[in-house]
């Protein structure tokens, strides 16, 4: 038995690693053939070859579900082609028990696949997104055209909301506009600052211009009077340290896809939109598509099972090979439909993860199950519906 797993996982990883490599390449050469019109003096072929280098993490990450299903398809459609499957179940090797064989040889993935997902897919994303800053002078994510905006409360029980237009990268950031308020949410000042940086969990502003508001002004222009004093005042400092709860990291996690963060860095942000009272539920469905990700290997390992397994009289290996790819890319449409509907239904975030994990699972294991004891199905429908029987 332990013969036949090293066998099997021999040849179902070898598969899995020619179509990943295949996927791999033909992905970054359309990325590399789309991005050459930004090739210029700034923007380098070396800097182009960097960020497609760093995005091949990301990419393994994102096909590595899809890349398992074809490549167990193919290594079993091999295998049952050449009627070395058929010794296996003569030698005694059930159906059932050649699926918990599969099952033991997707655990080295599974482990590999949550490595990838809690370390090596974030730090090339971070790598990625300062790149991006550095040699284009912007990165993507939920970013406004009046740039990032954050909200969170003062010491003082008021409310402090904070915009960066820009992202520089090693913790420093450019043109910040400050907007402080009361406990009951008038304003009481505002700063603007062309630069600024993160140190020792302080945000350093340089050369501040801050208006400050009278406690009378809002009563002077409700009253349509003259006020006693100036409504407002200008002070110009050539620095300013504000104590926030904003890190460079948690300003990179605004950039990034919630999926491609660490464990510890989504829960961190998390924690910080709680805090501040900001949505989070984008990020709690994330955090568990992150915990379920390893299982979906274990998903389309099972889908691949019943579809490897089927006998035809002609192979049938190309056939094989594209209703994988049809299922593997059906399953990936149903979960961002099952993503972006659960968003909008407000379903429970397990829900919107697990959900489509889950249906897979059950009609797999009802295809695998149909095909062990179809015999016992067929005699048990006749003896049920005799009439149902086909005349001889």
């Amino acid at each position: 038995m332990r013969t036949a797993r090293r066998y099997l996982a021999r040849e179902i990883y070898r598969s899995c690693a020619v179509v990943l490599t295949a996927l791999l390449g033909l992905f970054t050469f359309f990325a590399l053939v789309d991005d050459l019109d930004n090739v210029g003096d700034k923007f380098t072929m070396t800097a182009l070859f960097y960020l497609q280098a760093l995005a091949v993490p990301t990419r393994l990450y994102d096909l590595l579900p899809i890349g398992l299903l074809i490549g167990a398809i193919l290594a079993l459609a091999g295998l049952a082609q050449r009627n070395e499957l058929v010794i296996l179940r003569v030698s005694g090797v059930s159906g059932m028990k050649l699926l918990r064989m599969l099952w033991i040889i997707t655990i080295p993935l599974m482990i590999g696949a949550a490595l990838l997902s809690e370390y090596v897919t974030p730090w090339a994303e971070m790598k990625s997104g300062e790149a991006n800053l550095l040699l284009r002078g912007k990165a993507g994510g939920e970013r406004l055209e009046s740039g990032y905006w954050f909200k969170e409360p003062t010491p003082n029980g008021g409310t402090r909301i904070i915009n960066i237009a820009e992202l520089k990268g090693d913790g420093e950031v450019g043109a910040i506009s400050l907007y402080e308020f009361k406990k009951d949410l008038t304003l009481s000042a505002m700063s603007t600052a062309p630069s600024g940086v993160f140190a020792h969990g302080d945000l350093v502003l340089k050369n501040v211009v801050e208006t400050r508001l009278d406690d009378q002004a809002a009563d002077a222009l409700a009253n349509a009077r003259p006020p006693k004093h100036p409504p407002a005042s200008v002070v110009r400092l050539p620095e300013r340290t504000i104590d926030t709860t904003l890190s460079p990291e948690r300003l990179i996690a605004r950039v990034l896809t919630p999926e491609r963060m660490s464990l510890a860095t989504l829960l961190d942000y998390v924690d910080y939109l709680r805090n501040n009272q900001l949505q989070y539920g984008r990020q709690i469905v994330a955090l568990w598509r992150k915990l379920a990700y390893p299982f979906t290997l274990l998903v389309m390992i099972t889908i691949a099972a019943p579809i490897g397994l089927m006998q035809t009289r002609r192979g049938g290996v190309g056939a094989k090979v594209f209703m994988g790819i049809l299922l593997g890319v059906g399953f990936f449409m149903l979960n961002q439909l099952a993503l972006n509907v659960g968003m909008l239904g407000k379903w429970p975030p397990w829900f919107t993860a697990l959900g489509p994990n889950i249906g897979a699972m059950i009609v797999a294991l009802g295809a695998m199950s149909y095909m062990e004891y179809r015999h016992t199905i067929s005699r048990f429908v006749q003896q049920r519906w005799p009439w149902s029987k086909s005349p001889a």
